[in-house]
């Protein structure tokens, strides 16, 4: 029989050993909430890796993700079947731990068992899908890839509240676009552009031009404009930084200044991500952390100057 306390322990080391932009059930997040932010975030990577995985065909990964809901269905119902069967093949060894946990925090913390099945849908979306012909196709796809994670990260701080959901998805949307903008290069090698067709068709950027080694002005252009889109929805979610309590309000505005940061490093690259992939690192952190203790009601977009 798993225990509960090693099933929150083995998502813990989920969360320790995978590389990510942005804080994880980090150590500024109130100590209650990071076991079950920690299992979210299991449940969420294992299902991701399903649909990354380039060596699996695609029903291989459509029957990863169809099994993993099923797991979660039977998670949230409190059955013991979940927790009992051992994983089946491609799943994680843990597999088990992840479902005690994840069900023990659906049920005790009345999660909303249909953010979880959106997350589903967007990586299996992801099997299928590497090109967005608008603006508008991208944001749905982020609004089910992206937006669940706020909005559960607030249900487990114990907030519920419209206003307070809309904040966060404006920022969760912004740090997806900017993932997807500072991963331009490993995005084409896998076959995926995300950047909407429709914007790369305003600017003249064919998609030969990424096998190069350096951005052209084309789409240099495109990416300036996608970036120009993402400030604008991380100026959205501020408040959101502010209307917080306690240290969650610290990892908020701790993940909204990296992903400003990056944005940041983007421009002053000249937008050419093919020639360096900006990234957040160990170094920026002392800054961040000083702009989120001092931070003013006042601050904007440029917050986090490099």
């Amino acid at each position: 029989m798993v225990d509960l306390q090693a099933a929150y322990d083995a998502c813990e080391r989920d969360c320790r050993t995978h590389y990510e932009n942005f804080p994880v059930a980090s150590i500024l997040l109130p100590r209650r909430m990071r076991p079950h932010v920690a299992a979210l975030y299991a449940f969420a990577r294992a299902a991701d890796d399903f649909a990354d995985e380039g060596d699996r065909s695609v029903d291989e990964r459509h029957r990863l993700l169809d099994g993993w809901r099923a797991r979660l269905l039977e998670a949230v119902a409190g059955a013991t079947s979940t927790i009992q069967r051992p994983p089946e093949p491609g799943e994680p060894d843990h597999t088990r731990e992840i479902f005690m946990a994840i069900g023990v925090t659906i049920r005790r913390l009345q999660l909303p068992p249909v953010l979880l099945e959106d997350l589903l849908s967007a990586f299996r979306q992801d099997v299928t899908v590497s090109r967005y012909a608008t603006w508008p196709a991208l944001f749905d796809y982020c609004r089910r890839s992206a937006n669940p994670i706020g909005r559960l990260v607030l249900r487990i701080g114990g907030y519920e509240d419209h206003e307070l959901d809309t904040c966060s998805d404006a920022i969760c949307t912004a740090l997806q676009l900017t993932n997807f903008w500072q991963d331009v290069k490993s995005d084409w090698a896998r076959g995926r552009i995300y950047l909407p067709s429709e914007e790369r068709q305003a600017h003249g950027a064919e998609e030969a031009a990424l096998a190069g080694d350096r951005l052209s002005a084309d789409w240099r252009a495109a990416i300036a404009s996608a970036v120009s889109r993402t400030r604008a929805m991380f100026r959205d979610g501020l408040p959101l930084c502010d209307r917080l309590r306690g240290r969650l309000r610290y990892e908020i505005r701790m993940t909204w200044l990296g992903g400003i940061r990056i944005l940041d490093r983007i421009e002053r690259a000249n937008y050419d991500v093919l020639s360096h992939r900006p990234t957040v690192g160990a170094t920026d952190i002392p800054r961040l952390v000083a702009i989120a203790l001092a931070w003013p009601k006042s601050v904007q977009t440029h917050a986090a100057t490099t």
